[in-house]
C-alpha cells in the first residue's frame, strides 16, 4: 500500500519545475486573451464554474472602460479558449465584428446565469454547451 521513495522521486522528476496540468483561478484572472496572430483582445475577468458538475463553464472576458467604469463583460465558452504558452495567454479567434456582436453585459447591468441564456452563448460561439441537453 506504502509507496517507496524511489517511485515518488521517478514521478516527481517527470514533470519539468513551474509547468502544470492544473491552474489557480486567481492565476487566470488577469490573463490576457489573444488572437494567434498575437493580437491581444482583452483579458479575462473571472471563470464561472458550474456548481453541481464543477465544470468550467465560461470565462468572463473585460474590454474597454477606464478603472471599471464603462466596461463591457463577454462571457465565453471556456471550451473555446486555448493556452498558447508561446503567447502566455489564452487564444480566442473571433473577428472584430464577432466580439462586436457577441452576448455581453456592462458593468452595474445584471446577468442572468441560466441554461436559456447559456445556450445563446454557445449557439453564438458554435459550441456544444458543457451541460447535458
Amino acid at each position: 500500500m506504502s509507496m517507496s521513495m524511489d517511485a515518488g522521486r521517478t514521478a516527481s522528476a517527470k514533470q519539468p519545475i513551474g509547468r502544470h496540468d492544473l491552474i489557480g483561478s486567481d492565476r487566470v484572472e488577469g490573463t490576457n486573451v489573444y488572437r494567434s496572430d498575437g493580437t491581444k483582445i482583452g483579458e479575462i475577468e473571472r471563470v464561472m464554474i458550474d456548481k453541481l458538475s464543477g465544470q468550467a463553464a465560461y470565462a468572463v472576458m473585460s474590454f474597454g472602460g477606464f478603472m471599471g467604469f464603462g466596461e463591457d463583460h463577454y462571457p465565453v465558452p471556456w471550451s473555446r479558449l486555448t493556452y498558447n504558452e508561446r503567447l502566455g495567454g489564452y487564444e480566442l479567434n473571433v473577428t472584430d465584428a464577432q466580439l462586436k456582436n457577441a452576448p455581453k453585459y456592462s458593468t452595474g447591468e445584471e446577468w442572468k446565469w441560466d441554461s436559456a441564456q447559456g445556450r445563446t452563448i454557445y449557439d453564438y460561439y458554435g459550441v456544444p454547451p458543457y451541460w447535458p441537453m
